[in-house]
């Protein structure tokens, strides 16, 4: 997939529901990238940046053309991976790219955007309030 752009299929709501502690604005999708990062266009029409790798909601741009001006910066990244997500994936990492273990290239595979991005809306809501460096355990419950 190489249309970032081309997210009218995709349902916001259903993405950013497990995000809504960090992005409890109403926004449309304007965007997304091949690791599932979402540009997000709020009432005001100010562009804002879900970074789903690191948890953290960023403002990049004040209009959607602006936004757009920068395009190449944000999605030079897609084919880094030689993985080719469909218009409903996206590229995930067996260990999410948020810790220190994270990162090798080996570890990275297609997923489902709705449950990759669902998984680490919820995973960044349980380790928000910790300071960088602390060390945590996973326990994944069938």
């Amino acid at each position: 997939m190489e249309n970032w752009f081309a997210v009218d299929h995709l349902d916001v709501e259903r993405l950013l529901a497990d995000w809504r502690w960090l992005c409890p604005k109403r926004m449309t999708l304007l965007a997304r990238t091949a690791v599932a990062d979402l540009f997000l266009r709020d009432e005001e029409g100010e562009i804002f940046r879900l970074d789903v790798s690191v948890g953290k909601l960023t403002k990049v741009a004040d209009s959607e053309a602006e936004f757009r001006e920068k395009r190449d910066e944000w999605f030079a990244e897609a084919s880094a991976w030689g993985l080719k997500p469909n218009a409903t994936q996206c590229i995930g990492f067996s260990v999410p790219l948020v810790f220190a273990e994270s990162g090798s290239p080996d570890t990275a595979y297609i997923v489902d955007i709705y449950e990759n991005v669902s998984f680490l809306g919820d995973l960044h809501r349980q380790i928000s309030s910790l300071p960088d460096g602390t060390k945590v355990r996973l326990r994944v419950k069938p």
